[in-house]
């Protein structure tokens, strides 16, 4: 099949086929003939800011809380993805098997904006290069503006808003996980997953035609892998928190349509040390849920991270903050109160209309 009947074929069965709960691609299904994803496997940059192919998918992820001169709270997420219709060798031009979709969203208060782009591989629609780094699709693009790999410069957007922005920082990448290597489950799932949750952003945001200067912290995460759910995983629900005390905390929550979910975590000091969480030590309550796109999702969560006397509410700044992409899901910022003060982003996949 050529590469142009291939892409359309896709496509074709993506619109017509009901998205599975879990997200893009399918995550839980099959990675056979895929690279494995393995304790141990050393990262290294700038070679790993770079797409790998042999895995069946990855993500370049970023989210900012970002305030005006006024102290109005918005949101920033920029996600580019990449996936692999088929395992190695790769083939080049129309014939290749790589296929890339981007969402870019804004949130404010009261509203919220997203946009998102499909793109074959190997046509130059979309891509990632490692080294100098850039990430784009279309028009949208996340680049080093210098020798280095930061400071980076984003810009994105939709028909009715836009971002353009700059994230600088002088601090390393932070391995989640066990030096990188972040579990899914315990039958085995798992994947690459490295993050800088220390960016400082500073820029302009668009809305409606009108612009205004925004700054604040930022967060990126790269992942990769070729199985990352267990098939009977329905979703999950996944916080990054900024703490007044300078520490960043990445929770998340994969729900299992029975039995226990798992939980997994990192607690990342303000010089960048990171630490893995013990599954036990990790609490997440549902405290309020919002009606949001003919679902039931919850906006405002009681979490607990025993082993770090961490005891926090966290809610949504706008509860209908809802992706409506082909894989729909919800994803925008939130306030952090209780034992720490802060403010953090909040995704969560999965969750079923009624």
């Amino acid at each position: 099949m050529s590469g142009r009947v291939f892409f359309g074929a896709l496509l074709t069965a993506f619109l017509t086929t009901p998205a599975s709960p879990q997200g893009f691609a399918g995550l839980g299904s099959d990675g056979s003939g895929f690279a494995r994803v393995t304790p141990g496997q050393a990262i290294t940059f700038p070679q790993d800011h770079g797409a790998h192919p042999e895995y069946r998918i990855e993500w370049w992820y970023l989210t900012a809380n970002l305030k005006d001169a006024d102290g109005t709270d918005y949101g920033v997420q920029w996600t580019l993805f990449r996936q692999a219709a088929a395992p190695s060798p790769q083939r080049q031009g129309w014939e290749s098997q790589q296929f890339w979709m981007g969402h870019a969203a804004l949130t404010t208060p009261t509203g919220h904006y997203h946009s998102e782009s499909l793109a074959r591989g190997g046509i130059g629609q979309a891509g990632v290069s490692a080294e100098p780094f850039a990430a784009w699709i279309d028009d949208s693009t996340l680049e080093s503006k210098g020798a280095g790999f930061a400071p980076l410069w984003l810009r994105a957007g939709g028909a009715d808003f836009a971002y353009d922005l700059t994230l600088a920082t002088d601090a390393p990448m932070v391995l989640q996980g066990e030096v990188g290597f972040s579990r899914k489950s315990d039958r085995g799932q798992a994947s690459y997953y490295v993050s800088q949750p220390f960016f400082d952003a500073k820029g302009t945001i668009t809305i409606d035609g009108e612009a205004r200067a925004v700054s604040g912290p930022a967060w990126m995460d790269r992942e990769w892998s070729s199985q990352p759910l267990a098939a009977d995983q329905e979703g999950w629900d996944w916080f990054s928190l900024h703490l007044e005390t300078g520490e960043k905390v990445m929770l998340f929550r994969l729900r299992h349509a029975e039995g226990a979910d798992y939980f997994a975590g990192n607690w990342i000091t303000p010089d960048g040390q990171s630490t893995a969480l013990a599954p036990d030590s990790i609490s997440m309550t549902p405290l309020e849920k919002s009606k949001v796109a003919g679902r039931e999702v919850p906006t405002r969560w009681w979490l607990q991270v025993a082993a770090r006397d961490l005891d926090v509410t966290v809610a949504a700044v706008n509860t209908a903050s809802w992706n409506e992409t082909l894989f729909p899901y919800w994803e925008g910022p939130i306030h952090v109160d209780g034992s720490h003060g802060g403010i953090g982003y909040l995704e969560m996949t999965g969750y079923r209309a009624e």
